[in-house]
């Protein structure tokens, strides 16, 4: 065939255009397809830090907030907790945390960055259930020996006001504590890891 009468100005430029109206309508095609792939801004914003402001938590008092769909718990102990958490230790299961989830500044006998703030995951570690807050001594349902802590309703396991399990009780494990850090002396942030132990 004669290349005579081709004008190949004309051919280079609809090989370009083909090519960029393919490119363009491929790109249509796949960016939904690869957008639907990615996690949903619902559950990106459930798994993102979550910032709990305990300046107005008075001595005694627990906060709640949700951390990636489950109950975080904020207590402020009294200074009669803290005391009675450093003698009530044969009692319980794992009064080390050796055998529980905590990160590795939250291992102590407190289980806190600071004594009196606590911060836990509220969820028993037997199924899940949600322990109920009973800070008061003896109560008559509990008896004589209860100290002050978290009862599980589903199926009677009891935790400190550490979170630390009692022995015999269904909970394998202590209360989780959640990654968290404080950025001032009033603000924490849970669901960030901090490497020191103090503010």
């Amino acid at each position: 065939m004669s290349e005579q009468g081709v004008d190949h100005s004309k051919r280079q430029f609809l090989t370009t255009a083909l090519t960029v109206v393919g490119a363009v309508g491929t790109g249509y095609i796949a960016v939904p397809f690869l957008s639907q792939m990615q996690p949903s801004t619902k559950a990106k914003a459930a798994g993102a830090p979550v910032e709990i402001d305990i300046s107005k938590l008075e001595t005694g008092q627990l906060i709640r907030a949700a951390w990636r769909g489950k109950p975080v718990w904020v207590l402020n102990r009294t200074p009669e907790v803290l005391a009675v958490l450093a003698t009530e230790t044969s009692k319980l299961a794992d009064p080390n945390s050796l055998e529980s989830n905590q990160p590795a500044y939250a291992q102590n006998e407190l289980r806190s960055i600071k004594p009196e703030i606590f911060v836990a995951v509220g969820l028993c570690t037997h199924l899940g259930c949600s322990p109920t807050f009973r800070p008061e001594i003896a109560p008559n349902d509990l008896g004589s020996d209860w100290k002050g802590g978290f009862f599980c309703p589903c199926h009677g396991s009891g935790f400190d006001l550490a979170g630390r399990v009692v022995r015999g009780v269904p909970a394998p494990t202590n209360l989780d504590v959640p990654p968290h850090r404080y950025i001032t002396d009033t603000r924490i942030i849970i669901g960030e890891d901090t490497t020191e132990a103090d503010v």
